[in-house]
């Protein structure tokens, strides 16, 4: 079910050493591997250690249980970051967790797994630190200004996050699009939205069961549109939702989830980044925000915008 990828850890107490998890499928490859002891450093954690536990994109529910059970009963294990997995972990094995934050129950997601004493707490930080991820490089009027609307390519965990920030913005975009590859996707993230209490008219949910259908709407939306790949499509598995023939609306914000990987969608919108005039961005940033909430809610810090771009500068030297 599990295997691990260790950061430099003195070998004659590996056994015994307190250490952090990583959930995903393939975590050996991830920069995380070699930032974490830079940020245990900085943030003077009490283990440079961290371990990934691999699962399968398609793992029953079984594995995840089992999962959760072995970081919940490991003395030495602190707690975990979860990626890929946050909604199966939910699905699987909500019920091994002691507590749960309003995002992760109204999200239907774990990405945060911490313990507080004897008890498990399982959390959706992706709300916020997608939120702190696109103020990085959108302009607070952005929307305001420009009347442009948001497409969001798939219903996933991350999908749902930046929808859901989207929906709490101050400035809001005119409409946000979600899609998906099949429709029982699009009615969990409509639920989602219900009990919010997200206005109808600010989202709509369109099955794409091909990339042309995701072209067409990328293409129909306004210029200076967020156009989002958070399908995992190009990281998890190779691949992007959109054709090569899509085009993106003028003075676009392509955003591409991921910072590693095959990276389709990426090269798409950096093919026309000259011609449409786009703002093309990679993951990095989503990466790093995401990163430092978990290992704060794990370890219980509080971190500064200052301590953030420290971090991110550490990060920054082993990319």
């Amino acid at each position: 079910m599990t295997t691990t990828a260790d950061t430099a850890a003195p070998a004659a107490d590996t056994a015994t050493a307190d250490y952090m998890g990583f959930v995903g499928v393939t975590t050996a490859s991830s920069s995380i591997m070699k930032v974490f002891p830079l940020w245990a450093d900085i943030l003077d954690l009490p283990t440079r250690r961290l371990v990934g536990h691999d699962l399968p994109m398609d793992a029953d529910p079984a594995q995840y249980r089992a999962m959760v059970a072995q970081i919940r009963d490991d003395p030495h294990h602190r707690g975990a970051l979860v990626t890929t997995h946050k909604m199966n972990v939910y699905a699987a094995a909500s019920d091994l967790f002691d507590e749960l934050d309003p995002f992760a129950v109204s999200c239907s997601e774990i990405s945060s797994i911490a313990k507080r004493g004897s008890r498990l707490s399982g959390r959706a930080k992706d709300p916020i630190t997608v939120d702190l991820a696109l103020n990085d490089f959108l302009p607070a009027d952005h929307f305001a200004r420009t009347g442009a609307e948001v497409v969001i390519l798939g219903a996933g965990g991350s999908g749902t996050a930046l929808s859901w920030a989207l929906a709490e913005r101050t400035d809001a975009p005119a409409r946000i699009t979600v899609t998906a590859r099949t429709q029982d996707k699009l009615d969990h993230l409509r639920e989602v939205h219900r009990q919010h209490g997200t206005p109808d008219d600010l989202l709509r949910y369109v099955v794409t069961e091909t990339p042309e259908k995701a072209d067409a709407l990328v293409a129909a939306a306004p210029a200076g549109s967020v156009i989002a790949n958070a399908t995992g499509l190009g990281k998890d598995r190779p691949g992007s939702p959109l054709s090569d023939a899509v085009v993106f609306p003028a003075g676009a914000y392509a955003w591409e989830f991921n910072y590693r990987g095959s990276l389709e969608f990426l090269h798409q919108a950096e093919a026309q980044r000259a011609s449409r005039d786009l703002h093309v961005v990679d993951g990095w940033r989503y990466f790093i925000h995401g990163w430092s909430q978990v290992v704060a809610d794990v370890f219980e810090l509080e971190l500064t915008p200052e301590t953030v771009e420290r971090l991110a500068a550490a990060a920054e030297s082993v990319r």
